[in-house]
């Protein structure tokens, strides 16, 4: 099916949506609610779908709302589990203490997978830190480094590296990523530590010692959970789902029609439901069911008004200049306004047409590097670049943390993860010395603007007991 460029507009649309209502007073407490933003989806969603069905191709539209589906439902699955996990005790919220919150949430996400380290990190960080008043910075760099960077590692932490193990890339290929890996993450680690800082020294001294006086041994209570954890970890890496190929191909036995892998997500999540304790999850974890419907009522929508915009991103993909940085350039400012595991998809097929040696899963492997780097590491760039982003807004909201708008928060990583982002391919993809300079010079910036930002505030306890 040929579409025009105009088949995109339900698309941009629905993302000005998402980044204007909530920013307009008129429409700003109606936004609030789930129901609106479900009919605003579907309101855009159903003439495109009804487009191609009558256009006789409601094949695609089919298969949209299958990976809507998978999506969903895992997502919904780590929402209940970790709902019913709960950080005992409590740490001072220190930048120290916070910083190495996100970098154990780094490593588990490459391992429990982004959505599962998000989900069972972000509370127990919202909770240590409930007596700071400047919490803001601290969801976004969970956003970016648990939910995103950090799950470059293996096809478990980000759903595009699974998508490329289902291609044929080796398990193990993306541990030859580490480099990258430690890159990205050790900056932003470092840029959030010297940020934390800042807004540490800012805290009032009744709120420093408030938070102070709140220091409990830690402990977890819901452990039960961490196995239905497990379970979910077990279905996303063994068990198959629907399976497209076979059904289109007209060959499918009854067992392709049955989603495996979606029942025992579904499975995991009723059980810890009925056997977790329900003390942990709704007075602990104070849990709600709005943020993971608010994630279902949006991407709905998304992911139908995707399909015309992934169409025309292949009928014009031939007349791009394809070369390593422009395989990340296009990969990763795609995977950020769209869904970043099909947008892999659409880059690995095209990179798999191309020469080059040496290659994987018969793909050039420096193309497969560009492409993996930006799937993963772009998808933070937006809200809904991937799929735990706007969940974790979601739990914040919830917690009282006014998190900023999608315009806001695409200013934040502008700021800080972008310029990374470019370090990362002038020092590990673009070729040339005069890159690898470039990429020296931005790298040496970007740590001298955290030591400053760091060292330039006094801490709190110099504001607290001022000399007289």
């Amino acid at each position: 099916m040929v579409v025009e460029w105009w088949s995109i507009i339900p698309f941009a649309l629905l993302l000005a949506a998402i980044a204007i209502l909530p920013l307009v007073p008129a429409t700003e407490h109606v936004w609030e609610r789930n129901t609106t933003k479900l009919t605003v989806a579907l309101v855009l969603a159903l003439p495109v779908a009804a487009w191609f069905v009558l256009a006789g191709h409601g094949t695609e539209i089919a298969h949209a709302l299958v990976e809507y589906v998978q999506f969903i439902t895992l997502l919904l699955a780590l929402f209940v589990v970790s709902g019913g996990i709960f950080l005992l005790g409590d740490i001072r919220a220190t930048p120290r203490n916070n910083t190495l919150f996100l970098a154990v949430g780094a490593v588990l996400a490459s391992f429990i997978g982004t959505t599962g380290a998000a989900m069972l990190l972000i509370r127990p960080l919202l909770n240590t830190n409930r007596e700071r008043a400047h919490r803001i910075h601290t969801v976004v760099f969970t956003i970016l480094i648990v939910a995103n960077c950090g799950g470059l590692l293996t096809p478990l932490g980000d759903p595009p590296l699974f998508l490329g193990f289902l291609r044929g890339v080796p398990f193990t290929w993306t541990l030859s990523l580490f480099p990258e890996w430690l890159f990205v993450n050790g900056l932003l680690l470092l840029t959030y530590y010297a940020l934390d800082r800042r807004e540490y020294a800012r805290e009032t001294p009744e709120a420093l010692a408030w938070d102070a006086s709140a220091q409990r041994p830690l402990g977890i209570a819901g452990g039960l959970n961490f196995a239905f954890f497990a379970l979910i970890i077990v279905a996303v890496a063994f068990v198959p789902s629907v399976d497209l190929h076979a059904i289109d191909a007209g060959h499918a036995a009854w067992t392709a029609w049955v989603p495996w892998r979606e029942l025992m997500f579904l499975t995991a999540a009723a059980l810890s439901f009925v056997l977790g304790d329900s003390d942990v999850r709704f007075r602990l974890n104070q849990f709600t069911w709005g943020p993971i419907g608010e994630v279902a009522a949006l991407f709905v929508g998304i992911f139908v008004t995707m399909v015309p915009a992934l169409i025309y991103l292949a009928q014009v993909a031939p007349s791009l200049p394809l070369n390593r940085v422009t395989f990340f350039v296009f990969s990763g400012g795609l995977s950020a306004v769209l869904d970043n595991a099909p947008t892999y998809a659409t880059f690995f097929e095209m990179a798999a047409q191309l020469p080059g040696e040496p290659r994987v899963a018969d793909v050039p492997e420096a193309y497969l590097v560009a492409i993996s780097l930006g799937a993963v590491l772009c998808g933070a760039i937006t809200y809904i670049g991937n799929g735990p982003n706007f969940m974790t807004k979601s739990v914040a909201d919830a917690a009282g943390v006014r998190m900023p708008s999608f315009a806001g928060y695409v200013r934040w990583t502008f700021v800080f993860l972008v310029p990374t982002l470019t370090a990362l391919v002038c020092l590990f993809i673009a070729e040339g010395l005069v890159w690898r300079i470039v990429g020296v010079v931005l790298t040496l910036a970007l740590v001298a603007r955290a030591v400053w930002v760091a060292r330039s505030h006094q801490p709190p306890e110099a504001v607290a007991s001022p000399q007289p």
